[in-house]
């Protein structure tokens, strides 16, 4: 994975990298990385008790 390095901030440069990023990807890689990074948020949110995983409530 390419990185960009700049020696100050400039917004337009890095949209341009991460644009020029993405197209260079086919559809399934980013569907597979945008899969990856939720499992990856998903599982720090449990970790840090912000949410549940899933449990089953048995109904009388």
């Amino acid at each position: 994975m390419p990185i960009l390095k700049l020696p100050k901030d400039d917004p337009e440069k890095e949209m341009a990298f991460e644009l020029e990023f993405q197209r260079s990807l086919t559809s399934r890689q980013r569907y597979d990385m945008m899969f990856k990074r939720s499992k990856e948020i998903l599982q720090r949110l449990i970790a840090h008790g912000y949410r549940k995983p899933f449990e089953i409530v048995k109904r009388k």
